[in-house]
């Protein structure tokens, strides 16, 4: 009898090479390099700068091409994507979150993250309402109507988190989201993160340099010798 789990990842980086040209030479990232991300699974990644983890935060988020290996997401290969088809891809599949929110100042925390949404073609009436459903979930509902200027850190968070995770992703990669946050609130916004993730079945790769945090999630990786290895 069927279990109903999706045994395929969400995302698997198989092979993957990474290298750059360094003046007469080659400067060598990533080499070798795989990862599966399972449906639901929550992935720290804890790697000292220069390691590569940005690298490989852009090759997942199909914003950069390995040199070599391939990127599959939901079991769709990615390398033979053209721009346009690359871009779907990451405005459908993929969410991200950076340490800065970078959310739109002149626009309200609700406008911030229907945007996402309109672009995908949902009416402004439906992408309001799924919004508003997000806010309320990560508790922050009464700060709607408010611009990104008056929200404190971790309310800019949440409504990154909020905009990152609008279209119903298969993926959430998320670089440093806590970093510019004082310990209490990193760990508020850390829970929300934590609980949408589990709730809406998306996989999760966040790096962080915050131990603790990392050791809440369901495992942790590292860079070394250019591979991914357990940390």
């Amino acid at each position: 009898m069927s279990s109903g789990i999706d045994m395929q990842p969400a995302m698997q980086l198989i092979g993957i090479e990474k290298t750059y040209g360094q003046g007469d030479g080659t400067l060598t990232v990533l080499k070798d390099a795989n990862l599966d991300l399972a449906a639901g699974e929550m992935v720290a990644l804890v790697a000292p700068s220069g390691t590569g983890k940005s690298t490989l935060l852009h090759i997942a988020g199909l914003l950069e091409k390995p040199t070599h290996g391939e990127v599959y997401v939901g079991g769709a290969a990615c390398h033979k994507l053209n721009d346009k088809a690359l871009t779907r891809m990451r405005r459908t599949e993929i969410g991200i979150v950076y340490q800065f929110h970078h959310l739109l100042h002149e626009f309200t925390a609700v406008e911030n993250i229907a945007m996402p949404m309109m672009i995908r073609g949902l009416t402004k009436a439906e992408a309001t309402k799924r919004a508003l459903v997000l806010l309320q979930y990560l508790h922050i509902d009464h700060r709607g109507s408010h611009r990104p200027t008056e929200l404190s850190g971790g309310e800019q968070q949440r409504v990154a988190i909020a905009r990152a995770v609008a279209n119903s992703p298969r993926i959430l990669l998320a670089d440093e989201p806590t970093g510019n946050l004082d310990p209490k609130t990193s760990d508020y916004v850390f829970d929300a993160l934590s609980q949408l993730v589990k709730a809406s079945g998306l996989s999760a790769l966040v790096a962080t340099h915050n131990l603790d945090l990392a050791s809440r999630m369901d495992r942790m990786i590292t860079i070394r010798d250019q591979q991914i290895t357990d940390h």
